[in-house]
């Protein structure tokens, strides 16, 4: 598994939980969303009610789910977790709105990939508060309407075109997640070290937050791996020595890139010359899934300007090339050289 995986074994998932922040004060980062989602909670705080159904998109490893437990928190409320996949029958549905409790958060993970069917309850469900059992079959069957506890629906996807406008629409707050400033990063590095009972310094961090492609989930898992090489190999303390040996060894270079990213790079310039290529292509040619291609490592080398989508393809820009280090040829998109190649000129 790659250390950039948005995969993690159980150790990870237990210590990943942990360092997760519990209140709106606590979590960093996101300043825009934060401010509007705190509206929204203190609104529904002084009403006494519950609160609009809020939609979250954005990248994996954002702080989603992080914010649906504090949506829960900051309500006083329980929170029930499920995901879209296991939501595939009305009858799935039905099961899980009737039990829920005056003023729970459901909170649906990968919202876009929930049944139509199932997809279809929840309209009626997040507006009027009521779901319809539908008793017997063929012409005989009929539908009884039963009314349901006032809920607050969180959803988050990572693929927000791919819901529909109806579901969509019965959102009351709708937030879009970007990927977080270095300075946010090393705050967030350094109060996962505390957590963890790790020293380090602040060029440790700044090293880390510059290779975690602006991802607190990545962050979180590269301070682990720098830990770790720092307990064997060197003095325990996470410093820039450790950072840089330990993220060299596990194949994370300077602006982030892993494995599959430099994989997806070069198969685009050795295999296909630069592009056009099409995704399923590039998948069979890198070995990967094309949703991991599509969902990991292609919207982060789009934002570094080193791959480009376009209605033909992939294609690598001038500084995708320099970045593997080869040579563009003149009709490269975007020529020009990367800002933190070696030979950059003063």
């Amino acid at each position: 598994m790659s250390v950039l995986d948005p995969g993690a074994d159980d150790d990870d998932l237990v210590v990943d939980g942990a360092l997760r922040p519990t209140t709106l004060a606590e979590f960093v980062g996101q300043d825009r969303v934060k401010s509007q989602l705190g509206l929204v909670l203190e609104a529904a705080r002084r009403r006494e009610g519950v609160s609009d159904h809020v939609l979250m998109s954005g990248p994996p490893g954002l702080g989603k789910t992080t914010l649906a437990a504090i949506i829960a928190s900051e309500l006083a409320a329980p929170i029930r977790m499920t995901s879209g996949p296991a939501l595939q029958h009305a009858g799935d549905v039905a099961a899980v709105l009737s039990s829920l409790q005056p003023g729970e958060v459901l909170f649906i993970d990968e919202v876009h990939r929930t049944a139509r069917a199932a997809q279809e309850m929840l309209y009626v469900a997040m507006e009027d508060f009521r779901v319809d059992v539908v008793v017997g079959k063929g012409p005989g069957a009929t539908a009884i309407p039963l009314d349901i506890s006032p809920f607050t629906l969180v959803g988050a996807t990572t693929r927000a075109g791919l819901l529909p406008g109806p579901l969509r629409d019965r959102f009351g707050f709708t937030a879009h997640l970007d990927f977080y400033e270095s300075a946010d990063l090393e705050r967030i590095i350094r109060r996962s070290a505390g957590l963890l009972g790790v020293t380090i310094t602040d060029d440790g961090g700044v090293e880390i937050a510059g290779r975690c492609r602006g991802t607190p989930r990545i962050a979180n898992r590269l301070l682990r791996r720098v830990r770790d090489w720092a307990q064997v190999h060197g003095s325990g303390v996470v410093d820039l020595n450790a950072a840089t040996a330990a993220l060299e060894l596990y194949e994370v270079d300077a602006v982030g890139l892993d494995r599959i990213d430099r994989a997806v790079l070069e198969a685009i310039v050795d295999r296909f010359g630069g592009g056009p290529v099409g995704l399923s292509t590039l998948a069979v040619a890198v070995g990967e899934e094309p949703e991991t291609i599509e969902t990991v490592a292609e919207p982060f080398l789009v934002r570094l300007g080193l791959l480009m989508r376009t209605p033909r393809g992939r294609i690598a820009t001038a500084a995708g090339w320099q970045h593997i280090g080869r040579t563009a040829p003149a009709d490269a998109p975007g020529q020009g050289v990367l800002p933190w190649a070696s030979d950059t000129p003063d």
